[in-house]
C-alpha cells in the first residue's frame, strides 16, 4: 500500500509539472508575440494559477475507483464496492473494435482540427479585419490565459456529471462561440469569443483522457491515447490547413467559419452518443 500512495504521488507531482508547463507556454507566447513584459500577470499566474494546479486541480485513483497498474479490483478491501462511475478496464484490441472509441476519436479530431485552425489563423484574421498586431496578439494572450480557468473548471464538473456530457457541452460551446468572429469588428465581441472559446479550449484537452478512461478502463489507457492522440494530430494539420485554402480562394474567412463551427457541433454530437454501461450495473451486490 506504501507503494501504491508513492505511485500516485509521483502521478500527481508529473501531472502537476505538465500543467504548469503548458501554463509557461501561454506567456512565452504572449511574450514572443507581443514584446511586452506584463509583471501583474506573472505573479497572478505564481500566487495563483500555480497553488491551484498543483494542489487544487487534483484527484487521486482511489477518489475515482481505480486500481494501481490498471489491475481491476486490486484497491479494494473485503467488502468494498467500486464508487459510482467506475467502470472495468478494456484491453487495447477490445477497445478498438467497439464504437465508443471511434466516436471519441472522431469527436475529437473534429474539435481539435476546428481549435487549432482557429488558433493559427486568428492573428491573420485580426490583422484582416483592421487590428494591429499588438491587439491580435493580446487577443489571442487572453484566449490562451482563459484556458487555464477551463482546466481547472473542468476537473470539478467531471466529478459531478456523466464525463462524456460534460464533454460534449463544451464541445458545443465551443461550435457557439465561433460565429462570435462574424462580429470581430466590435471589440466587446472579440474579447467575449476570445474568453469563451479559451475558456471551452482548456476544458476540451482535460476531459479527452476523462472520458477515454471512463469508457474503457486504466488498464491500457496509455496506448489508447496515443492512438487517438495520434487520429486527432491529423486533423489538427488539415483543419489549419483547409482554412488557409479556403481563404486563399474566397479571400474571407466567412466559409471558414461556417464550417469549422459545424465540425464542433458534429464533434459535440459523437460524444453524446458515446454508450456507457450504468454505474449500477457495475456495482457488486
Amino acid at each position: 500500500m506504501q507503494f501504491v500512495r508513492h505511485e500516485q504521488f509521483r502521478a500527481r507531482l508529473a501531472v502537476g509539472a505538465k500543467r504548469q508547463v503548458i501554463s509557461l507556454d501561454v506567456f512565452q507566447v504572449r511574450r514572443l508575440m507581443d514584446k511586452v513584459r506584463n509583471q501583474p500577470v506573472h505573479l497572478f499566474f505564481l500566487l495563483v494559477l500555480f497553488p491551484v494546479g498543483t494542489w487544487i486541480t487534483r484527484s487521486t485513483p482511489g477518489e475515482l475507483g481505480l486500481s494501481p497498474d490498471g489491475m481491476e479490483g486490486s484497491a479494494l478491501g473485503p467488502g468494498e464496492k467500486r464508487p459510482n462511475g467506475a467502470f472495468p478496464s478494456s484491453g487495447v484490441a477490445a477497445a478498438i473494435s467497439t464504437a465508443n472509441f471511434w466516436l471519441i476519436l472522431l469527436g475529437s479530431t473534429l474539435v481539435l482540427g476546428a481549435i487549432n485552425a482557429v488558433v493559427q489563423h486568428l492573428i491573420f484574421f485580426l490583422r484582416d479585419q483592421g487590428y494591429s498586431s499588438s491587439t491580435a496578439s493580446r487577443c489571442l494572450s487572453a484566449l490562451l490565459v482563459s484556458s487555464l480557468g477551463g482546466r481547472v473548471l473542468v476537473g470539478y464538473l467531471a466529478d459531478r456529471f456523466r464525463k462524456k456530457n460534460t464533454m460534449a457541452l463544451f464541445y458545443l460551446l465551443l461550435g457557439g462561440a465561433i460565429p462570435l468572429l462574424y462580429g470581430a469588428h466590435h471589440l466587446i465581441v472579440l474579447w467575449t469569443f476570445a474568453v469563451v472559446f479559451g475558456f471551452c479550449m482548456g476544458a476540451d484537452y482535460m476531459l479527452i483522457p476523462l472520458v477515454t478512461a471512463e469508457c474503457f478502463g486504466v488498464a491500457s489507457l496509455g496506448k489508447l491515447l496515443a492512438l487517438i492522440i495520434m487520429g486527432y494530430t491529423v486533423g489538427q494539420w488539415i483543419a489549419p490547413w483547409m482554412a488557409g485554402t479556403i481563404f486563399d480562394h474566397l479571400h474571407s474567412y466567412g466559409l471558414t467559419w461556417e464550417a469549422l463551427t459545424v465540425a464542433c457541433v458534429l464533434g459535440a454530437a459523437t460524444i453524446y452518443a458515446l454508450s456507457l454501461p450504468s454505474p449500477k450495473t457495475l456495482r457488486p451486490s
